[in-house]
C-alpha cells in the first residue's frame, strides 16, 4: 500500500504528528512534509493543523474511510496469498471486554485451542473502544463488548446482539453506602471509577451530536475521579477509596471475590445489550458466521437468551 497513505492513516488515527511519528518510527519534519506533500498531489487540506494536535477536514475525512478500506484490502490479499502457500489452519484473532473474558470468551478460546492444536490465538482484553480501534485497523476480525451508544455508522462495523445485563455498582466493605438501599442519585455523588473511558482520539467513531466539546473527554469533564485501561487498578484503587466503580452485573461474583461489595439499589438500573461487533462487510463471510456463531452458541450456556423485542 501507498507510503503516503499509511503515513496518513496513522496521523489521523494518532490525532498528532508526534504520536504517529514515533509510532511509525520517522521523524516529525518528515511526517509534516510526507503530509504537505500528500495534500499537494491531492489539491486540497486534509488536516487542521492547532496546538492540541490535528483534525481531519471533511476532505481528510473522505480520505480515511476510503484509504481504511485500501488497507484492508491489501491486508487481505496478503492474508489469502499466505493461505495459498499451504496454511491448513486459520488462527484466531478477537477482542472481548473484561467481563465477557470471564464469563464465556475464556471457555470459547480453550475449547477453539482444543479443536485447532495447532492454530495460533490472540485475544485482545479491553474496552469496547479500544477493541473497535483495532476492528478497523484489521488486527482482529470481532470482538464481544457492549453496544456502543452513538456509534457512526460511517465506522462500517456491524453489531449481532446475544443478550441483556444489568448493571451494578461496587464498593469496598465499610462503605457508608452499604448500610441501606440507595438511589442513583445518591450513588452518583461519590466519585466514580472506570475502566472503559474514550480516548480523544475515539471520537471519530461517534456521531457528531454524540461528542464531546472540541478537545474534551469525559475525564476532563470531572465525572471520573479515576479511569484505567487496567480493570485489576481499579478494583485496586476502589477497594482503597470511596470511588464507586459501576460494571455489568454478571460480573458480580467475581467482584465479590476480590473483596468488593455490591450496593443495594433502589432505583430501576440500566440495562445494555451484549453482542459481537464485526466489520459490515465481513459479516457474511464463511468463516466469520461460523465464529459468530460459536460464540453465540457458547454465551447461552452461561447469559439469559435474547428476548425477540431486544433482537432488533
Amino acid at each position: 500500500m501507498d507510503k503516503l497513505l499509511n503515513q496518513f492513516l496513522a496521523v489521523a488515527e494518532a490525532g498528532t504528528i508526534s504520536g504517529a511519528a514515533a509510532a511509525l518510527l520517522v521523524t516529525q519534519p518528515t511526517l509534516t512534509f510526507n503530509m504537505r506533500k500528500l495534500e499537494e498531489s491531492m489539491g486540497v487540506p486534509l488536516l487542521i493543523r492547532s496546538p492540541r494536535g490535528v483534525q481531519l477536514t471533511e476532505y481528510g475525512e473522505t480520505l480515511y474511510r476510503n484509504a481504511r478500506l485500501m488497507r484492508r484490502l491489501y491486508d487481505n490479499t496478503i492474508d489469502a496469498i499466505a493461505q495459498q502457500r499451504g496454511r491448513t489452519e486459520e488462527g484466531l484473532r478477537i477482542g472481548t471486554g473484561y467481563s465477557w473474558w470471564t464469563v464465556f470468551i475464556r471457555d470459547f478460546v480453550i475449547d477453539y485451542s482444543r479443536d485447532f492444536p495447532n492454530a495460533g490465538i490472540h485475544v485482545s482484553v479491553g474496552n469496547q473502544l479500544r477493541c473497535m480501534d483495532q476492528l478497523l485497523s484489521g488486527d482482529i476480525s470481532l470482538f464481544a463488548a457492549h453496544e456502543i451508544e452513538g456509534l457512526s455508522p460511517s465506522t462500517g462495523a456491524h453489531f449481532v446482539p446475544l443478550t441483556t445485563v444489568g448493571h451494578g455498582y461496587f464498593v469496598r466493605p465499610g462503605h457508608p453506602l452499604l448500610d441501606r438501599p440507595r438511589t442513583i442519585a445518591e450513588i452518583e455523588a461519590y466519585p466514580a471509577v472506570t475502566s472503559s473511558l474514550p480516548e480523544t482520539r475515539h471520537q471519530r467513531f461517534f456521531e457528531t451530536w454524540s461528542r464531546s466539546p472540541a478537545g474534551s473527554t469525559p475525564f476532563e469533564q470531572g465525572k471520573y475521579i479515576f479511569a484505567s485501561n487496567s480493570l485489576t487498578a481499579c478494583l485496586e484503587y476502589v477497594a482503597s477509596t470511596d470511588a464507586v466503580i459501576g460494571h455489568t452485573e454478571v460480573m458480580t461474583d467475581e467482584f465479590l471475590r476480590r473483596g468488593l461489595r455490591r450496593i443495594a439499589v433502589s432505583d430501576a438500573t440500566r440495562r445494555s445489550r451484549i453482542g459481537v461487533y464485526v466489520l459490515t462487510d465481513r459479516v457474511n463471510e464463511p468463516r466469520v458466521a461460523q465464529l459468530i456463531q460459536a460464540l453465540r452458541t457458547r454465551a447461552a450456556t452461561v447469559l439469559p437468551p435474547l428476548a425477540g423485542s431486544e433482537a432488533a
